[in-house]
C-alpha cells in the first residue's frame, strides 16, 4: 500500500506469506517515518491527529513518542546500530527537551494511576528503548540530559501503578537504572514488588491473571510475559519466566487465524499486531515448542492481516479499531497513539538476519495442520480450530476481568469478557446491540448479563474437548436480583461443532431463556444455532452496529420460557461457506445427564455424556 511501502513480497522464503525480515524493518521504518510528521518543534511529543484521550494532549503527545521510540530501538538494535534514517537522533533531542525542567515541551511527571497515571506506561517504554539500544543513543547524550531522563524515570519507582500489569512498567524503569550504575533501595523495591505479583498472578498453563481476579486476555502475551522474560535476557538471569512463557506458547499458537488474524478477545485490541509479541519473544530467546519457520508464519499473518484489512491510514498512522477505525475496539484511556503499542511486535527484530527464524523457509501455522481442541484448565478457556477453513474459536469458561472481592462492578455488561465465545473472524457485538453468543435470562423486561464467571472445569481430549461454568444471571443496577438463580453452562465441541448446554438453576419467577450464536456480515463466515433439546424459539436477530469484522451483523438466537429448573441444548458452529457442518446426532437428556454424538463424515462417530451434578464429560461406546 502507498502509505506504507513494503518490498515485493518473497514466496519461495515466505510461501505462505511473502513476508521477511525486509518487511519487517519497511514496516518499522514506514510507521516511524509517518509517526514523525506529527514532530512537535522540540521533538518531545509526536502529536497525532484525533480526539483526545482521557489522559489529555500532552500525555497523549508523550505516548506517540515512547510507543514510537519502542518500534526504533527494536528496529536499530536488532540491525546492531545501523540507523540509515537517522532515528535515534530524533530521540536523542527529544528527550533533552522532554525533560529539561520548565522547558516548552517538558514531560508530565509520573503520577500514581489515579492522578493521571499514564506516563507511567510510557516511561517503560523509553527506558527499554534506551537500554537495547544504549551503545547508540544512551552513550551519546549529554551528561545533562542523561541527569534529566534519570530524574524523570525515576518517579516511576515511587508512584502507586494500576493493580495489574502496570507494575512491571516501574520494574521495567528500574532495570534500566541498575544497568546504568543508578541501582539504589527504590529500584531494588520496584522489582521486587513486580516479581511478587508475578508469582502470585500465576495461574498455570503458562498464564497469569492480568491483576486479581479472573483477567485472561492478550495482555498475557504483550506485557506479562514481554517485560519478564526479555528482563532476564537483558540482565543474563534466569527465574524460570521463559519456561512459563514457552508452555504459554503452546496453546496460544493456535490463537491465530490461517489468515493471520488473532482471536478477538479483551480491551486493547486495537493494538492489533501486538498479539504476536509473544511468539517473536519465543523465537529470539528459545522459549518456544514452534519452529522458525512456523513463529514467523505466525509473526508475519498477523502483521500482514491487519496491513492488507486498512489498519493503516492514508497518512501511514495506525487508525483506532481493528481493519479500520472501529469505535467499539477503542477504550477511554485510548488516544491518537495508543495503537502503536503494536511496536511490541518488532521485539522480533532483536534475533539478528542470519537466526533461523528470518533464514527458514515459512511453515504451515498451527491451525493450518490439522483440527484441534486446546485447553488450559488454569484459565477456563478452550480453542477449537479447525484446518479446511483456518478458523479458531476461543470459549471462554473463566475469563471475566472482574476485580475481587465486589467486583467491578457486577451488574455492567462487558462485551470483550462476558461472551461465552469469540473467534478469529466473528463479533463480539457492540454493548448496545443484541449481544452474541450470550445466555442469560429475560425477566420484567431486563435481559440479564453474564458476568462473574465460575470454572466448573475444561480439558481437551485429542479430537475433542469441553468447558464448563456457571454464573449468576444479573440486570442493571437499579433491578431485583432473584436470589438463588444460577445458569450453569457446557459446551462440547468437535469438528466445527460445538454442543451447548445450559441448566438453568432456582428460576424463582417464570423467566424466559435466551441463547445466541456467532454475529457474523455479509461474505463472512457461516453461523448456525440449532436447537436439540428444550428451546421453542428460533430466530435472527440484527446487530446495526456490527462488529469489528462486519458493519453490520446477524446473529442466531433461541429462547424457551420456563418455570422450574431446566436444561437446554443446542448445537452453533461457525464455519466457512465451503466447509461442511459437522453432523450432531441424537441429543439425550436424562435427569442431570446430557449423551450426545459426533458423526463426522471423516473419521469415527464420538459419543460423549455430560454429567452436570459431577461437573465431567466422559467418552461412552458409541
Amino acid at each position: 500500500m502507498d502509505s506504507l511501502p513494503l518490498p515485493a513480497p518473497d514466496w519461495q522464503l515466505s510461501p505462505h506469506t511473502g513476508y521477511t525480515r525486509e518487511h519487517w524493518e519497511a514496516a518499522a521504518d514506514g510507521l516511524l517515518a509517518a509517526q514523525w510528521r506529527f514532530a512537535s518543534a522540540e521533538s518531545a511529543r509526536l502529536d497525532l491527529p484525533g480526539s483526545a484521550s482521557g489522559s489529555g494532549p500532552e500525555s497523549d503527545g508523550l505516548e506517540g513518542f515512547a510507543r514510537s521510540m519502542l518500534i526504533a530501538a527494536f528496529r536499530v538494535a536488532g540491525a546492531r546500530g545501523e540507523d540509515p534514517h537517522g532515528w535515534l537522533r530524533r530521540y536523542a533531542r527529544g528527550l533533552a527537551a522532554g525533560t529539561q525542567a520548565g522547558g516548552p515541551e517538558q514531560w508530565p511527571p509520573i503520577r500514581d494511576h489515579d492522578d493521571g497515571g499514564q506516563p507511567l506506561v510510557e516511561s517503560a517504554s523509553i527506558a527499554l528503548s534506551l537500554r537495547i539500544t544504549r551503545p547508540w543513543l544512551w552513550d551519546t547524550l549529554e551528561p545533562e540530559t542523561r541527569h534529566n531522563v534519570v530524574s524523570w524515570l525515576r518517579g516511576a519507582l515511587t508512584v502507586v501503578p494500576a493493580p495489574n500489569n502496570w507494575y512491571l512498567f516501574a520494574s521495567t524503569v528500574a532495570g534500566f537504572l541498575e544497568s546504568i550504575g543508578e541501582a539504589d533501595e527504590a529500584t531494588s523495591a520496584a522489582r521486587k514488588r513486580a516479581s511478587l505479583l508475578l508469582e502470585h498472578w500465576y495461574c498455570g498453563d503458562g498464564w497469569y491473571t492480568d491483576g486479581d481476579g479472573r483477567a485472561f486476555d492478550h495482555y498475557n502475551g504483550w506485557a506479562l510475559h514481554l517485560y519478564p522474560v526479555l528482563g532476564d535476557l537483558l540482565d543474563g538471569t534466569e527465574h524460570g519466566y521463559g519456561a512459563r512463557l514457552e508452555t504459554f506458547l503452546g496453546g496460544f499458537g493456535y490463537w491465530f487465524g490461517s489468515d493471520g488474524a488473532p482471536l478477538y478477545m479483551g480491551r486493547s485490541m486495537t493494538y492489533r499486531f501486538a498479539a504476536a509479541t509473544a511468539v517473536g519473544l519465543g523465537a529470539l530467546t528459545g522459549n518456544t515448542p514452534w519452529t522458525p519457520g512456523q513463529s514467523r508464519r505466525l509473526l508475519s499473518g498477523a502483521l500482514k492481516y491487519f496491513l492488507d484489512r486498512g489498519a493503516v491510514t492514508e497518512q501511514g498512522l495506525l487508525s483506532l479499531g481493528w481493519h479500520g477505525p472501529h469505535a467499539a475496539s477503542v477504550q477511554g484511556y485510548s488516544g491518537p497513539a495508543s495503537p502503536l503499542w503494536a511496536a511490541k511486535a518488532f521485539v522480533c527484530l532483536l534475533a539478528p538476519a542470519d537466526a533461523e527464524l528470518w533464514t527458514a523457509t515459512e511453515s504451515p501455522a498451527p491451525v493450518e495442520e490439522a483440527d484441534r481442541v486446546v485447553a488450559t484448565p488454569a484459565t477456563g478457556l478452550l480453542v477449537q480450530s479447525t484446518a479446511r477453513d483456518g478458523l479458531a474459536r476461543l470459549h471462554n469458561h473463566g475469563s471475566d476481568k472482574v476485580r475481587p472481592p465486589a467486583g467491578v462492578p457486577v451488574s455492567g455488561s462487558d462485551p470483550l469478557y462476558a461472551r461465552l465465545a469469540y473467534s478469529t473472524a466473528s463479533g463480539p457485538t457492540a454493548g448496545s446491540n443484541p449481544a452474541d453468543n450470550h445466555v442469560g435470562v429475560l425477566w420484567r423486561g431486563r435481559r440479564s448479563v453474564r458476568r462473574q464467571i465460575h470454572p466448573l472445569g475444561c480439558a481437551d481430549h485429542g479430537r475433542w474437548g469441553w468447558a464448563g461454568s456457571w454464573h449468576r444471571p444479573v440486570f442493571t443496577a437499579s433491578s431485583p436480583a432473584m436470589p438463588g438463580l444460577r445458569i450453569e453452562s457446557y459446551v462440547v465441541v468437535h469438528g466445527n461443532a460445538e454442543v451447548r448446554i445450559d441448566r438453568v438453576v432456582g428460576p424463582l419467577f417464570p423467566v424466559r431463556v435466551e441463547h445466541s450464536g456467532w454475529a457474523v456480515g455479509d461474505g463472512g463466515p457461516i453461523s448456525e444455532l440449532e436447537p436439540l433439546a428444550g428451546w421453542e424459539k428460533a430466530e435472527t436477530v440484527t446487530a446495526p452496529a456490527g462488529t469489528a469484522f462486519a458493519d453490520y451483523a446477524r446473529l442466531p438466537r433461541l429462547s424457551a420460557a420456563i418455570d422450574e429448573s431446566t436444561t437446554l441444548v443446542a448445537v452453533a458452529r461457525l464455519r466457512s461457506p465451503d466447509v461442511e457442518p459437522t453432523p450432531v446426532g441424537d441429543v439425550v437428556v436424562a435427569g442431570e445427564v446430557v449423551r450426545c454424538t459426533f458423526e463426522p463424515a471423516e473419521g469415527p462417530r464420538l459419543a460423549l455424556e455430560v454429567d452436570l451434578s459431577a461437573g465431567e464429560v466422559r467418552e461412552v461406546d458409541a
